[in-house]
């Protein structure tokens, strides 16, 4: 197979799964770092630059149907812009070794509410 072939079918697979609003991106590191051999900051650099255009190009359907709550909007954007400066600053300060473990029972978290929390 050629080598970009797969990374190629993984970026189309995760920006399909970021269109529906699934969380392309976090697939997306963890292929960077389990699969490609990526180093975890510099895979979390590469996902905030993916992140940019995959949410722009889905964010025009999702205002089409309807789908933000424009009340939060401004509180959200606000906060999220300050906990994603203050996790960059922690995340560049932090040993690689810890970051992959907190990154790793992040997924974990996640992966255990998706299973046996709550069901809407």
């Amino acid at each position: 197979m050629k080598e970009w072939i797969l990374p190629l079918i993984v970026g189309a697979a995760t920006g399909i799964l970021s269109g529906f609003g699934v969380g392309g991106g976090t697939l997306l590191l963890v292929y960077m770092t389990a699969f490609a051999g990526v180093e975890q900051r510099l895979a979390q650099g590469i996902n905030l630059l993916y992140f940019l255009p995959a949410g722009l190009m889905a964010l025009p359907a999702h205002i089409k149907n309807g789908y933000l709550e424009k009340p939060v909007l401004l509180p959200a954007i606000g906060t999220g812009l300050a906990c994603a400066a203050l996790a960059a600053w922690a995340a560049t300060a932090m040993d690689v070794a810890l970051l992959k473990k907190f990154f790793g029972g992040f997924l974990v978290a996640v992966g255990i509410w998706e299973l046996f929390g709550p069901k809407n």
